[in-house]
């Protein structure tokens, strides 16, 4: 059982690596082209910003669950662990939308927080 749950865990890193490439390179880059975004706070590039990092968050989603997959692999699937894998898949969710929207998409305080509540009960 544990290799099946390897080869899921390397096929949800490598679907999450898919995406990021495959998604800038063939949706996101030719959408940025079109000239009828929506022009939130006064320009497109807020709104490029927010596809962009909403994009790519959903490929360090997936590389959480294969983290928790890799977890379930070893037979090491514990609260304390779970809440570290969660934890750490919400803070890099969160700076990812900080520092991607330099801080006007407020979603990175609510990611940060439940990395932050996470990571407390890991360690509590």
């Amino acid at each position: 059982m544990a290799k099946l749950l390897y080869l899921a865990a390397i096929a949800a890193l490598l679907i999450g690596a898919a995406h990021s490439i495959l998604g800038e390179r063939y949706i996101l880059i030719r959408l940025f082209r079109r000239d009828n975004l929506p022009k939130l706070f006064g320009g497109t590039a807020f709104t490029k910003a927010t596809l962009r990092f909403t994009w790519h968050i959903t490929t360090i989603a997936f590389w959480g669950f294969a983290a928790i997959l890799f977890l379930m692999a070893q037979d090491a699937v514990s609260f304390q662990n779970l809440a570290w894998a969660v934890a750490a898949t919400f803070l890099l969710i969160g700076a990812t939308a900080l520092i991607a929207s330099r801080g006007r998409h407020l979603s990175w305080i609510v990611f940060l927080f439940i990395g932050a509540v996470c990571w407390y009960a890991a360690v509590g």
